[in-house]
C-alpha cells in the first residue's frame, strides 16, 4: 500500500487507488502531495493538457486568424480544452502531448508554457468552478500552448515518445476549430476562459515565433579520477545511461529535428538512445567541448548561439547538448537576453549550473533588430524508475 503524510496520531494515511505520489516535489513533476489541514489529507490528482492553436488559412492562402482547438466531453455536456490525467510514472509534459493527441487526434509539440488551473474534483464539469476551499480532492492541471506537427515527425518520434491511443467517442465526441472570440463564447468554464486570456497575452508577446530549444547537460559520466583515458572518450555511466534512455521520451515532447554536440563521447552519448529513435544524425560542433570554451569562450558563444538563431529563423526544434563548464557559459551570456529578471535568475549563476542527464527548454522570439529575447524557460528531468 502507498502511503503519504501523518495522522495527528501519527499514523500513515492511505492514498485511495489510482491516486500516486511522487517523491520530491521539486525533482519529480508528477506530484501528488498529501497535507494536513484541519485533520483533513488533502489529495491532489494531477492532470496536464493544452491550447493547440493554427492559423487558419484566408481567401488568398496566406495564413490569416489564429484558430484554436476545443473538446466536447458528452459527460459532462462541455467544451473544455484538450487535458487529462498522468499515467504512472509520467511528466506533465508528456501527459500533456498524449492527452491532446488521444482527445484530438492531433500529434502536437510543446511550446511556452501558459498557466497552472487548481479546483475541486467534484467541480469537474460544472460552470463555475470554485477556489478550493475545504475541498479534500483537488485536480490540478498544468497547461502549455502546442501546435501540431505532420504526420512524418509523427512517425519519427513514435519510438521516442510511445504509443497515442485515440480516446473513445464516449469521452470526447466532438473536437472543433475556432477563432479566440468564438472560443471564448464556446468554453464553458470560466476557469478554461482565463486560461484562454493568458494564452492571448502570449500570442501578443510573440510566442508564436518561439522554437522549441533544449539545452541538454549530459548523463552523468565516469569520474575524472577513476577514467584513465583519453578526456574526451570519458563515457557516461549506467546511471547516466539510464537517465539519457528516459530524458528521450521528455525530449520527444518538444519533436526535435536538429540533433547537436559536443564531439566528446559523454554528450554523444546522452543523444544517442534519441538519435537512434527518431533516425537522425547528431551534428557535432568542436567548439562547444569543454578544452574549445576553455580557450575561447566568446568562439563557444558565437556557435551556440548561432544555433539558437537558425532554430527560431528556420522553425527548427533543436537540442544541443554540452558540459557542465560550457553552460554555465552559455548561461551567463543568456540571462542578458531574457525578457524579465525572473527570467534570467532561472538560469543559475553557481556550478553545477543544472544536473546531468536534464535539459532546459528554451523558448526565444527575434527582435525588430534580428537579434533575440527568451520568452519561457522550462526545466526539464527525466524520470527514471
Amino acid at each position: 500500500m502507498t502511503y503519504v503524510g501523518k495522522s495527528p496520531g501519527n499514523r500513515a494515511l492511505p492514498l485511495p487507488s489510482g491516486i500516486s505520489p511522487t517523491i520530491g516535489v521539486g525533482s519529480f513533476p508528477n506530484v501528488i502531495e498529501g497535507r494536513i489541514e484541519d485533520r483533513i489529507v488533502r489529495r491532489i490528482v494531477e492532470a496536464a493538457g493544452g491550447i493547440v492553436y493554427r492559423r487558419r488559412k484566408g481567401r488568398n492562402g496566406e495564413p490569416d486568424d489564429i484558430e484554436v482547438c476545443l473538446v466536447h466531453r458528452p459527460k459532462y455536456d462541455d467544451w473544455s480544452w484538450p487535458k487529462g490525467k498522468l499515467d504512472a510514472n509520467e511528466s506533465h509534459r508528456h501527459a500533456a502531448v498524449r492527452e491532446i493527441g488521444e482527445e484530438t487526434g492531433l500529434p502536437v509539440t510543446l511550446g511556452p508554457y501558459l498557466d497552472d488551473v487548481e479546483y475541486p474534483l467534484s467541480d469537474e464539469g460544472k460552470k463555475n468552478r470554485k477556489a478550493k476551499g475545504t475541498a479534500s480532492v483537488l485536480k490540478h492541471v498544468k497547461f502549455w500552448m502546442a501546435t501540431p506537427i505532420s504526420v512524418q515527425d509523427d512517425l519519427n518520434r513514435a519510438p521516442a515518445f510511445g504509443p497515442v491511443h485515440r480516446a473513445d467517442v464516449g469521452e470526447i465526441n466532438s473536437v472543433i476549430w475556432l477563432t479566440p472570440a468564438e472560443a471564448r463564447k464556446k468554453l464553458t468554464h470560466s476557469t478554461d476562459k482565463d486560461l484562454l486570456a493568458v494564452f492571448m497575452d502570449r500570442i501578443n508577446e510573440g510566442a508564436e515565433q518561439a522554437v522549441p530549444f533544449l539545452v541538454v547537460r549530459h548523463g552523468k559520466a565516469e569520474s575524472r579520477k577513476a577514467w584513465k583515458g583519453e578526456e574526451g572518450h570519458r563515457p557516461i555511466t549506467p546511471r547516466g545511461a539510464a537517465c539519457a534512455f528516459a530524458l528521450s521520451y521528455e525530449l520527444a515532447c518538444f519533436n526535435p529535428t536538429r540533433l547537436v554536440s559536443s564531439p566528446w563521447t559523454r554528450c554523444l552519448e546522452t543523444l544517442d538512445m534519441f538519435s537512434w529513435q527518431t533516425h537522425q544524425n547528431i551534428i557535432r560542433l568542436p567548439q562547444l567541448t569543454e578544452d574549445a570554451f576553455a580557450q575561447d569562450p566568446h568562439k563557444s558563444w558565437e556557435c551556440f548561439y548561432t544555433e539558437m538563431l537558425h532554430a527560431v529563423r528556420s522553425g527548427t526544434p533543436t537540442a544541443i547538448c554540452m558540459h557542465r563548464p560550457v553552460i554555465g557559459g552559455m548561461f551567463e551570456h543568456m540571462r542578458g537576453i531574457c525578457a524579465t529578471k525572473s527570467l534570467a535568475k532561472q538560469l543559475i549563476a553557481k556550478t553545477p549550473y543544472m544536473a546531468t542527464g536534464t535539459a532546459i527548454a528554451v523558448f526565444a522570439i527575434p527582435k525588430a533588430d534580428g537579434t533575440l529575447t527568451i520568452i519561457d524557460l522550462q526545466k526539464v528531468v527525466p524520470l527514471v524508475y
